[in-house]
């Protein structure tokens, strides 16, 4: 991967092609769209500097998402953010809510646990295999599943 050797050109492809997808995991995570876009964008660089630690036989995406993901936990330490309507992304691009029904989903979404809310974010909003969310996470897959069971029953019974 020329990536890999500093060609920084050879990099561009992996920002456009995950970049967008990028942005909506921050985004569901840290829940402003600044915020969202920024970390986006430092995790692209921490990614591009720490490339020489990037197994080439694995998936791109999942090794990324790690880093992704410790760059949008760091930044929910140092500041809690506010939940914004308007920077909630769709569940799905097959099908959109109402604004009342994701302002539901959004306050329900918002009692659960961190932990609760990057699951169900990994799977609903950025549509990852269970073996991606596993990679991800650096977790079995047998505990994404389970993880993932009791996410959404907790998200359940938020919004009953």
């Amino acid at each position: 991967m020329a990536c890999k050797n500093g060609h920084r050109r050879a990099f561009e492809p992996l920002v456009r092609r995950y970049g967008p997808r990028a942005y909506r995991f921050a985004l569901a995570l840290v829940r402003n769209a600044e915020d969202a876009k920024d970390l986006s964008q430092e995790a692209f660089i921490r990614a591009y500097v720490s490339m020489y630690r990037f197994d080439e036989t694995r998936p791109f995406y999942p090794w990324f998402l790690t880093i992704l993901r410790n760059v949008c936990l760091s930044h929910l330490r140092r500041r809690r953010t506010n939940v914004d309507l308007e920077d909630v992304p769709e569940v799905s691009d097959r099908r959109s809510l109402g604004v009342e029904t994701r302002l539901r989903f959004v306050e329900a979404l918002g009692r659960l646990s961190r932990a609760d809310q990057e699951i169900l974010s990994l799977k609903a909003f950025q549509d990852l295999t269970y073996k991606e969310i596993s990679d991800a996470l650096q977790i079995p897959r047998g505990t994404v599943m389970s993880r993932l069971y009791h996410a959404r029953r907790r998200l359940k019974d938020a919004l009953t």
